[in-house]
């Protein structure tokens, strides 16, 4: 992965094609983030597969975090491999606790269809786009988003086959 010094040459690669889609870097524990404008992450990322001696081209992870009581609430991540290089970077794009929407990237790569799914099932976040935004593992008539930090926690008992038989 880019070092500090190195993200920020890229930063400025990315700023020559896209100017101003990037607000800021981030080098932490030697993980290279760049933090993009939301209404540009598919711009950012579409540049960091496409571009040639970048070849980002596997995306490992898609999550979303809550950093709540922070505004923007939500950090959508985007973990970009380079299989050549063997070298990863971070895409983050914060979103606002109120309409968490998102441009979907399944066009670029298909595997973030389910990733999506999942993001939206538990935090509520909009991927814009996307093919079939559905749950993926709640019921549909699920009300909430139970990854959310503000959900409460305990809520109703689940019954499974196994417990019902043993307790009854």
């Amino acid at each position: 992965m880019p070092d500090g010094p190195g993200l920020e040459l890229l930063r400025g690669e990315i700023d020559v094609d896209a100017p101003g889609a990037v607000l800021a870097t981030s080098y932490d524990k030697e993980r290279a983030a760049l933090i993009v404008d939301p209404a540009r992450v598919v711009e950012v990322i579409t540049w960091l597969r496409n571009t040639p001696g970048q070849g980002y081209r596997f995306l490992s992870s898609l999550h979303v975090a809550d950093y709540l009581p922070a505004e923007p609430r939500f950090g959508v991540h985007y973990e970009l491999l380079n299989r050549e290089r063997v070298e990863r970077i971070r895409v983050k794009a914060m979103l606002p606790a109120e309409d968490p929407e998102i441009d979907s990237v399944t066009d670029l790569f298909p595997t973030a269809n389910f990733q999506e799914r999942e993001a939206f099932d538990f935090f509520g976040v909009v991927f814009r786009g996307h093919p079939e935004l559905t749950r993926i593992l709640l019921p549909e008539d699920y009300v909430g988003w139970p990854q959310r930090r503000d959900f409460p926690i305990g809520g109703e008992p689940v019954t499974f086959t196994y417990s019902e038989e043993r307790y009854g």
